[in-house]
């Protein structure tokens, strides 16, 4: 069920391409202008001005034919300036009201706006609309607002005015009256549809409303019972305002190149300051933030911080970046720096009331880039498997909590641990009729009891690193003291080596 309290202001800017252009050409404007689309020699005018209009140029025209037209200027289209001065409209409307749907079309600016609700600030929508077109006005840009309580009434009769035509309103309940002298242009609808309408002789929005719906429908369709509702201004729409996107990135050009770190970091303390506050204003925290650094002779060198938790606490940004610096120091000067930052949730942690105090998250992240600017970047994390059977195939990769908390299924019995031996150990071996005999494992002689096995793996035969060993799990007690020893054997087949590999608890 709508609201009798909606509300809305269309705002319509026709010749977009045009008006861009002329924005800071004010030279141009007293004379005819056209733009031109495309690349030589399939170039066609896709946008002019009224006192081309008035020569008889239209749009489409090539340029062989805007070349026979005196004294007109011609522009080649620009879709950088177009996009600065669509956004410049949007971000001009967004200070009337937050509700704002862009609808724009090519080569015409449209945009929806909520005005239910900002009479207290700008008055009547009269008021308001005057305000709104004024604004525009001031930026360059020749546009008209229309208000009503159906935005595609509104639409309609803002595609029909002039450029910098004053402000219409559509009374509720006149809005098929005020649509009905208006040409079948002004709807969005396929070329198809118009030309069987205008067989029909049908050539005004009236005429289309005084069409029997029902007899429309069957020989067009639905789009038929669309057509009669947009004509009598009565097609629903649901509003759909605009989500700006939240971006966080701060940039700054150095006045003077630095090279000491302490410089750096002090610069960058005031800029994540600001990118903090932007957060937290959203109740956001940053998670990551990537720090490009430009340097003297045309080089970039880019550096990324990503902690275990997102977090808003400045200082361990600021101690985790220093870390990274002084683990991959730039190699120049800096010239400028550019800070962009991801945003995530907050994550609140409830404790018990009995529960000891954990520790903070931020302690274990420091510590960790203190770990891994002492032993190396890849030797500090969590392991995660290579897909391959090739023994001691793994790789580090960096702690990361997992976004849902997982359940922890208790074991049925407890089961054998078998520990790894880091690096792998050498030893010799005694093999009489393809049976282990003994060994020698750390100046120790033991005598293999039992074992079991050989298990073959080998594997990439096809590449630099092949392998080929046999495996084998031995229980064997040591020839002075009678320990029992539960371990594991490699023979490398390639290398004809025997090494240890892991020991059964």
């Amino acid at each position: 069920m709508r609201r009798s309290t909606e509300l809305y202001a269309c705002l319509y800017a026709d010749e977009l391409p045009m008006q861009a252009l002329l924005r800071f050409r004010p030279e141009l404007r007293e004379q005819p202008c056209v733009v031109m689309d495309g690349t030589p020699p399939l170039q066609q005018a896709c946008s002019i001005n009224a006192k081309a209009r008035r020569l008889g140029i239209a749009h489409a025209m090539t340029r062989v034919e805007i070349d026979t037209f005196s004294a007109v200027a011609v522009l080649q289209r620009s879709p950088s300036e177009e996009a600065a001065m669509k956004g410049l409209l949007l971000k001009s409307i967004a200070l009337f009201s937050p509700g704002v749907e862009d609808k724009s079309e090519d080569g015409a600016f449209l945009c929806f706006i909520d005005i239910s609700g900002v009479q207290k600030l700008f008055g009547p929508p009269v008021a308001f609309a005057e305000k709104l077109l004024t604004h525009v006005r001031k930026l360059g840009v020749l546009a008209c607002v229309t208000v009503s309580r159906n935005v595609n009434a509104a639409a309609a009769l803002a595609k029909s005015q002039s450029p910098g035509a004053a402000p219409m309103i559509i009374p509720a309940g006149e809005e098929a009256a005020l649509l009905a002298p208006l040409p079948l242009s002004v709807l969005n609808i396929t070329q198809e549809q118009r030309e069987t309408l205008t067989l029909w002789g049908i050539h005004t929005l009236g005429m289309l409303a005084e069409l029997p719906e029902e007899e429309l429908i069957a020989r067009m369709g639905q789009s038929g019972q669309r057509l009669c509702q947009l004509a009598r201004g009565e097609f629903p729409h649901s509003f759909q305002p605009n989500e700006p996107a939240f971006l966080l990135e701060e940039r700054m050009e150095l006045d003077s190149p630095v090279e000491s770190l302490d410089a750096l970091l002090f610069v960058v303390n005031g800029m994540l300051g600001q990118l903090i506050r932007r957060a937290e204003s959203r109740s956001l925290a940053l998670a990551s933030i990537v720090v490009a650094l430009t340097l003297e002779g045309v080089m970039k060198s880019t550096y990324t911080v990503r902690p275990a938790l997102p977090t808003n606490q400045k200082q361990l940004w600021i101690k985790l970046l220093h870390l990274e610096l002084e683990a991959h120091p730039p190699q120049g000067a800096i010239l400028s720096l550019t800070i962009t930052a991801e945003p995530s949730i907050i994550r609140n942690a409830q404790l018990g009331l009995f529960a000891p105090q954990l520790p903070e998250p931020a302690r274990l992240d420091v510590t960790l880039a203190r770990i891994r600017a002492i032993v190396g970047e890849g030797c500090v994390g969590q392991p995660v498997l290579l897909d391959t059977h090739q023994p001691q195939s793994f790789r580090t990769e960096r702690f990361a909590v997992p976004s849902k908390s997982m359940s922890i299924t208790s074991l049925p019995q407890p089961r054998a641990a078998v520990r790894k031996m880091r690096p792998t150990e050498t030893i010799s071996v005694t093999v009489q009729n393809s049976r282990l005999e003994t060994f020698v494992f750390r100046g120790r002689r033991y005598i293999v009891k039992q074992t079991y096995g050989p298990w073959m793996t080998s594997g990439e035969w096809w590449g630099r690193s092949p392998w080929n060993h046999e495996q084998w799990d031995v229980v064997a007690n040591e020839q002075e003291e009678g320990r029992l020893l539960s371990c594991c054997l490699i023979h490398d087949l390639i290398q004809n080596r025997w090494q240890l590999t892991a020991l059964h608890d």
